[in-house]
């Protein structure tokens, strides 16, 4: 817990408030909340690029309490634009951490608040829907910061994916491979770059908005469209690039984003969800096998499930088996797969890496 003295306020936009203990930078942080199930892991979290715009709700009681690694993150920098919790740890126990969560979040620039019940929170959120939030530890009027949530954009419509990309485009992998993997990232993690690579594949990757033709010259033997924040609806540019793509009829695989591109590709709509799904404890089920697995996600839009069912030349793969919604399908007539949740499973079970091997499979047949 916070050692600090300094009040912080945690204002939803439905009016609720709660009051805590500063933590991490003194200031304020906005964006739309949303909470996370799992109890490790929290630094690949943080960093992941798919929660740029959330204020994040950690729900295990301790955070920071083994501390944190240079090594373990997702991209260069956290993401979340803020942080809730109900204990944030300064002193740590894990002897191979690089530092304290307090000063990481000091040196990323990140406002966060404890001392919150995170239980009442969480089920208010459940219950309510996500909404957007603002925590500040430097203005305590509830009604200034009110008036500064009114300005803040609402996720649904938002897009967030160009502006986590790289923009640059960089290789990874054996450049003698005879497997080439096309990226486009739109806020891709890099342990889905390890996952690729370490299966004997040569990628390069390339900034979201990237044209078709830039892609052909890499001359790949497969696609990958990766995760990334905001609303895919608002992507018309990525969604005409992977039509684009699938013309080829060589093998492509999306993740999280990737999927919700993937399928309006394919005139399948997306929508907002409730809260979302956040977590490494999620159950999905393989259609295709009729194994289950426990898996990591991090999404807060998905794809709606009357529309695939209804598609002729779409057909599911893997259902949650907490709400049914669609969380993996594939193309009858093409060489075409995705999944919403994360099989890098960092953090997370590696039950669904098989996903990786099977899209390498596809290449080099």
């Amino acid at each position: 817990m916070s050692q600090s003295n300094q009040p912080a306020i945690l204002v939803l936009a439905d009016g609720h408030v709660f009051y805590g203990q500063a933590f991490g930078k003194i200031g304020t942080a906005t964006g739309e909340i949303c909470f996370n199930t799992g109890m490790t892991g929290y630094q690949e979290v943080f960093t992941d690029p798919s929660y740029t715009g959330q204020v994040l709700i950690m729900n295990n009681v301790h955070i920071g309490n083994y501390g944190v690694k240079n090594a373990d993150v997702e991209s260069k920098s956290v993401k979340i634009h803020g942080l809730i919790a109900r204990n944030l740890e300064e002193k740590f126990s894990r002897f191979l951490a690089d530092g304290n969560l307090k000063d990481y979040l000091i040196a990323n620039n990140i406002v966060a608040i404890d001392d919150i019940d995170t239980r009442a929170l969480v089920a208010h959120i459940r219950t309510k829907g996500a909404m957007n939030c603002i925590i500040s530890s430097s203005e305590l009027d509830v009604e200034k910061l009110k008036a500064a949530l009114a300005n803040v954009p609402d996720m649904d419509g938002l897009e967030l994916a160009s502006t986590v990309s790289t923009t640059e485009e960089y290789e990874l992998g054996d450049k003698n491979s005879t497997i080439k993997v096309a990226v486009l990232d739109f806020g891709v993690k890099e342990h889905i770059l390890e996952c690729l690579v370490s299966r004997g594949a040569h990628i390069r990757v390339h900034p979201a908005k990237t044209p078709i033709s830039r892609l052909r010259e890499f001359n790949p033997n497969g696609y990958f469209i990766s995760n990334g924040p905001g609303d895919p609806a608002a992507m018309p540019y990525a969604i005409t690039t992977v039509k684009e793509i699938l013309k080829e009829n060589k093998p492509l695989f999306g993740i999280c984003l990737g999927h919700q591109l993937l399928a309006l590709a394919n005139d399948i709509p997306t929508f907002k969800m409730h809260h979302g799904h956040r977590g490494l404890n999620h159950p999905v089920k393989n259609i295709i096998t009729g194994q289950c697995e426990i898996t990591t996600q991090n999404h807060g839009f998905g794809v709606d499930p009357e529309a695939v069912r209804k598609h002729e030349n779409v057909e599911i793969t893997h259902l949650n088996l907490n709400d049914d919604s669609i969380e993996g399908i594939r193309l009858k007539d093409r060489q075409a797969f995705s999944v919403q949740y994360h099989p890098e499973s960092t953090p997370g079970p590696h039950d669904s890496r098989y996903l990786f091997d099977n899209f390498l499979s596809m290449m080099r047949n």
